[in-house]
């Protein structure tokens, strides 16, 4: 995939903002004083009248977004994964979760791939917490095509919704021209015989370049893309786990309380073997993007080499 396209979820986020923007007047954004990160500066740009920023007050962010909720509008807010889920966590749940107002928060730099942050930046757990909100749909688009569709997406659903979003530029491989996305709905976008990889996220661009070279080694892959992994789509999960017999999950995210867990809680009352890749237990480090992906085995290759120990090759 090296020579494919490359763009990191949160431009594509900042980009469509703007065109939806242009097409629609019955939103609002705000920011928490990282709207060139966030790439929210854009609409800001475009729309200043419409745009909010509430400074390093991620909490007082949020609490003005549900306010602006009450009034009809719809709202999308941003900041960093780990201020967005962890320091303004008791707002989203009691003030934007608890009265399911519409609210998006749409959380960049997430992940380990956040790179030369380092630990205290690098929200590992963000899934985990957002999930155990009622109510609460969480989403983690894959690549550019993805993330603008789960926006406009967002935009017209009723209730709130987390969107998680990337500082790291990764393949486009959905085409822009056929792509249908529909929240609570996975893709199968590798058919298989021998392993069910679940990816979410910019694992899945990596569970696809592993099932080429796995083919290669006689072992055919199915890989679903979970671009939301709240509500997940369990019926589509429980297919391909009994098709393949074998499910080996992929997050960049911890093992706890993420992907791996949903799938392993809708396969729990007729199960099949299930390995989740992903942080394992541990905070982030500082360092290249790239690097710290391949560290944790969050590459193609890690991947891979999972996948074949899990099959006993």
């Amino acid at each position: 995939m090296a020579d494919i396209k490359k763009v990191a979820t949160r431009a594509s986020y900042g980009e469509e903002l703007v065109a939806l923007g242009a097409e629609r007047d019955d939103f609002v954004v705000l920011d928490a004083d990282l709207a060139a990160a966030t790439q929210t500066g854009k609409f800001k740009a475009a729309y200043p009248e419409r745009f909010y920023d509430a400074g390093i007050a991620e909490a007082n962010m949020v609490g003005i977004a549900a306010g602006i909720a009450t009034t009809g509008k719809k709202v999308f807010c941003s900041t960093f994964a780990m201020f967005a889920a962890g320091r303004a966590f008791e707002q989203v749940r009691n003030s934007i979760g608890y009265p399911h107002l519409n609210v998006n928060i749409c959380a960049t730099h997430a992940g380990i791939s956040v790179g030369e942050d380092g630990a205290t930046h690098q929200c590992n757990e963000d899934i985990a917490l957002m999930r155990s909100i009622p109510g609460m749909t969480v989403i983690v688009p894959a690549d550019d095509t993805e993330a603008r569709a789960a926006v406009r997406a967002a935009l017209d659903f009723d209730g709130p919704v987390y969107m998680r979003l990337g500082r790291l530029a990764v393949p486009v491989f959905n085409d822009p021209d056929t792509y249908e996305f529909e929240i609570g709905k996975g893709i199968v976008v590798r058919e298989g015989s021998d392993v069910t990889i679940v990816a979410t996220g910019l694992m899945v661009a990596a569970a696809l370049e592993a099932a080429e070279s796995l083919a290669a080694k006689g072992v055919d892959a199915e890989v679903i893309n979970i671009h939301t992994v709240k509500p997940l789509d369990e019926e589509l999960v429980r297919a391909s786990a009994h098709k393949t017999g074998r499910v080996v999950t992929c997050e960049e995210h911890s093992v706890i309380g993420g992907l791996g867990d949903a799938v392993l809680a809708a396969l729990a009352a007729d199960p099949v073997p299930v390995r989740k890749v992903g942080v394992n237990d541990v905070f982030g480090e500082s360092g290249p993007a790239v690097d710290l992906l391949a560290k944790s085995g969050l590459d193609a290759a890690g991947v891979e080499r999972q996948v074949l120990d899990f099959l006993g090759k």
